[in-house]
């Protein structure tokens, strides 16, 4: 890599004031790695044979001479970036989050929530780098742990995968005996399924496998229509479920209301419709949703993702964070108010998920033997970048 790739930069004494800081410049490296999950036809992550993926390293540079990073992003979210962003503060990142809301009409593609994530975040990490502190205490912290359910991938027809719904059990049971307190099912959506009847039945399986104590969850296919929710919901009641998630298309706010009235199972939602906080508000407003649901990704960083989470805190209602992450991590420790899970994954009974990531030299999420994920305790967002790693696997450098 070129000079001041290799950022051993932590905390530095910045030049100048504060408020006299500048952005001046984004950049985007991609490296190569070796990955054991693939997707199906319609997007979704299965066990696959070992091959070679990408992934990408956004920056954001600074005049103080210290820097942020954020895996992910696109380079032409970077070139947008470049245009909008280059001269401002890098602390003003409520302005930046304003400039984004104004240009996304004409550059939905660029400033999508997430790609646009990965400034918001390479913004709080250069942050923390430059105090020396996490995010999570910049932000406010309020807890130091939280806990992990064990989310799984979707529903396969791999042998000794999540086959069938005692494949479910057996995995639930595995994933309870590494500590975990809860388990999320994602059961068989396309091109498997779906299909109500063994939706419900790998629900069963799992809560005959792990017993009483263990909370349950389910996110299954996103098209069943009012009378199939309806369906699947009363009989996650029999199965004393925690919540279920996404059951219909998220645009029809209306049968998330009709369902929330019909059901004592708590809906959680939304997680995939567009809208940010305007969308959450409205369907907290309108009681679509028992327990709201925001992700860091979803949303488009830290920043809206902590707006969300204050829009439920003044209602007094519960948010559970969609996806995993550092990012979502340090969101999660800065809560007052449930965020009660850190949703990890997602888990397979054949892929190593702490393996996922060689770029990192220990893994952001690593659990503890109480089902607990420490909220990262380093400068920024606290991932230790293994430079070595990327060094030896680059595609392209710095640009």
């Amino acid at each position: 890599m070129t000079a001041g790739g290799d950022p051993g930069q932590l905390a530095r004494t910045a030049t100048g004031a504060p408020g006299d800081l500048t952005i001046t410049g984004f950049e985007s490296l991609t490296f190569n790695y070796r990955s054991h999950v693939g997707r199906d036809v319609e997007g979704h992550g299965h066990p696959a044979p070992e091959h070679t993926a990408t992934q990408r390293l956004t920056r954001v540079r600074t005049s103080a001479g210290v820097d942020g990073y954020c895996f992910g992003g696109s380079e032409e979210t970077i070139e947008v970036a470049r245009r909008l962003f280059i001269g401002m503060s890098p602390f003003d990142r409520e302005l930046l989050h304003d400039k984004v809301a104004q240009g996304q009409r004409l550059e939905w593609r660029a400033l999508n929530p997430r790609h646009v994530n990965t400034l918001d975040q390479a913004l709080w990490d250069f942050a923390g780098r430059l105090t020396g502190l996490p995010v999570y205490k910049l932000l406010g912290g309020f807890r130091d742990k939280v806990a992990a359910y064990a989310s799984s991938m979707c529903g396969d027809d791999i042998p000794g995968g999540l086959d069938t719904p005692e494949a479910y059990g057996e995995f639930a049971r595995a994933c309870v005996a590494q500590g975990y307190k809860a388990f999320k099912l994602h059961t068989w959506m396309p091109p498997y399924g779906p299909d109500l009847k063994r939706d419900i039945a790998a629900c069963a399986a799992v809560r005959d496998a792990v017993g009483p104590e263990i909370k349950l969850m389910l996110d299954p296919h996103h098209n069943y229509t009012r009378e199939e929710a309806l369906y699947l919901g009363r009989a996650l009641e029999e199965l004393d479920f925690y919540w279920m998630e996404e059951p219909m298309p998220e645009y029809n706010v209306s049968s998330f209301v009709w369902l929330c009235e019909n059901l004592t199972l708590p809906i959680c939602g939304p997680e995939t419709a567009e809208g940010g906080l305007y969308t959450r508000a409205e369907w907290i407003l309108r009681g679509a949703a028992d327990l709201s649901r925001t992700g860091v990704a979803d949303v488009g960083g830290i920043t809206p993702t902590m707006k969300c989470i204050h829009l439920c805190e003044a209602f007094g209602m519960r948010i559970e964070l969609h996806g995993g992450g550092a990012g979502t991590l340090h969101a999660l420790g800065a809560m007052r108010i449930p965020g009660e899970f850190y949703e990890r994954g997602l888990l397979h009974p054949h892929v190593d998920f702490d393996a996922q990531k060689p770029w990192l030299k220990t893994p952001i999420d690593a659990i503890d033997s109480n089902g607990d994920i420490a909220i990262p305790q380093g400068p920024g967002l606290g991932e230790e970048i293994d430079w070595d790693f990327i060094k030896d696997n680059l595609v392209q450098d710095w640009h």
